[in-house]
């Protein structure tokens, strides 16, 4: 990680709308912000079952409520995310009118590096 910022957004969408949630996401809404001024880069997650040794015991852990999917931009300052650039890139295409409606348990955080 060479930023100094990372903003994580995490969701749920309907499970009928996956596929295209998926593809919007992938081919027009990464590929829009990716060409703001100030965003280095941009990673896609899907929660998936995690099982560690914690404590000396084998556990799996549940999380519950926690979205499924997930995004993290590095971005080189918080200012970024309220430039004109930002705000056309996230109202373009198919993600405000087939995709963002269908979202839900969203979550938006901004996180500072504090190690180098």
């Amino acid at each position: 990680m060479s930023a100094r910022y990372m903003y994580l957004v995490r969701m749920d969408v309907a499970h009928d709308l996956e596929p295209t949630f998926n593809e919007v996401y992938d081919t027009e809404h990464v590929p829009l912000l990716l060409t703001v001024p100030g965003v280095i880069a941009v990673a896609r997650l899907k929660k998936t079952t995690l099982t560690m040794i914690i404590g000396g015991e084998k556990k799996t852990i549940v999380a519950e409520n926690e979205p499924t999917y997930s995004a993290t931009y590095e971005i080189e300052s918080p200012e970024v995310l309220t430039t004109p650039a930002w705000g056309a890139a996230v109202d373009q295409g198919r993600w405000p009118g087939q995709v963002r409606p269908y979202t839900k348990n969203r979550r938006h955080v901004l996180y500072q590096r504090i190690l180098p």
